[in-house]
């Protein structure tokens, strides 16, 4: 689903709200639908391709690569396992 189609799915909704002849079960729905609509095309709006995202089809082909671990639990030193200290009975 593209801008266009979202918008137009936006301006429905806001359409259809307009008319105030909606249930209130409708409006409701419709309510969210034109909100999650909004909130969907603004942060189209604010995003933009990266240049790994602009050259992706270039890499689709690739394959699958490889790569160190982030994780600092694998490439941290690991401790000796704790000994039991007996407790006084």
């Amino acid at each position: 689903m593209g801008k266009t189609d979202l918008e137009r799915v936006r301006d429905w909704a806001i359409q259809k709200l307009a008319t105030g002849a909606e249930p209130p079960w409708s409006w409701y729905q419709l309510m969210k639908l034109r909100e999650a609509t909004e909130a969907i095309l603004e942060g189209m709006a604010v995003t933009q391709p990266t240049a790994y995202s602009r050259g992706s089809a270039h890499h689709e082909d690739a394959g699958l690569q490889l790569v160190g671990s982030s994780d600092p639990q694998e490439t941290a030193r690991h401790r000796p396992a704790l000994r039991r200290v007996p407790l006084p009975m």
